[in-house]
């Protein structure tokens, strides 16, 4: 099982902060917000991990070595259309991960240790998607993308403008070889405005199960303005 860590995006909902840091190296209790996907996917055992960078690229390469735990490796995989959709970002490490499985974190969330863990424990036998069914910060709704399932949990739509749904989208994915196959058909009609969503949707409607896995009561949150990142400062029940 290999990781994937996106960290491409130029953050710029966060400026001023993000003028001279990179979104994904600001911090949080001593330490960059990528370190918390990092140390939630060595807590589940994965080891072998890609760092998908583009903006400011060279800043992400250099000051993340020092934070990486003993025995793990990461790739630094580059991303030329970073100001695309975050699914080319995904589409950019399809090298790395090759035929395996692999677990997808965003770089900008800060989540609990457990939440890969519980990922993986539960079998999903299917591409998955992390949800919250009960979602309370600001942070986590503000802007979230939300989720429609089935009686089973498994996802019938995604998006952000849904008027119903059932669960928020909570960023961290297990995924497989066919999410390749639909981001580059995808990509053939949208160029590089493709999205991650999109790919859930195109793989749903055509017949595969994308699964869910609840993890209400884990903490975890989208940074994507200076009021989530001052909030989460306050509101993060471990900081260790």
């Amino acid at each position: 099982m290999k990781g994937v860590i996106l960290a491409a995006g130029d953050g710029g909902r966060l400026r001023p902060l993000t003028y001279k840091c990179p979104k994904v190296l600001l911090p949080m209790y001593g330490k960059p917000m990528i370190s918390y996907p990092i140390d939630a996917l060595v807590a589940a055992g994965v080891t072998e991990i890609a760092v998908v960078v583009g903006h400011r690229a060279g800043h992400v390469t250099e000051a993340l070595p020092r934070y990486i735990p003993d025995g793990v490796t990461v790739e630094f995989v580059t991303n030329p259309n970073y100001l695309g959709g975050n699914a080319l970002s995904v589409y950019a490490a399809q090298e790395f991960v090759g035929d395996d499985e692999f677990v997808l974190c965003m770089g900008d969330h800060v989540i609990e240790r457990d939440v890969v863990r519980r990922l993986l424990e539960s079998e999903p036998g299917a591409p998955a998607l992390c949800v919250d069914s009960a979602p309370t910060m600001d942070s986590q709704t503000n802007d979230a993308t939300r989720v429609v399932t089935d009686h089973d949990g498994n996802i019938i739509h995604i998006g952000k403008e849904l008027p119903v749904w059932d669960a928020v989208d909570a960023g961290v994915f297990l995924l497989g070889g066919k999410v390749f196959d639909a981001i580059d058909e995808l990509q053939k009609e949208h160029g590089t405005r493709v999205e991650m969503s999109q790919a859930v949707n195109l793989l749903a409607n055509n017949g595969t199960r994308f699964a869910t896995v609840d993890i209400h009561g884990l903490f975890w949150t989208d940074v994507d303005t200076v009021e989530d990142y001052e909030a989460v400062a306050r509101l993060y029940p471990d900081p260790d």
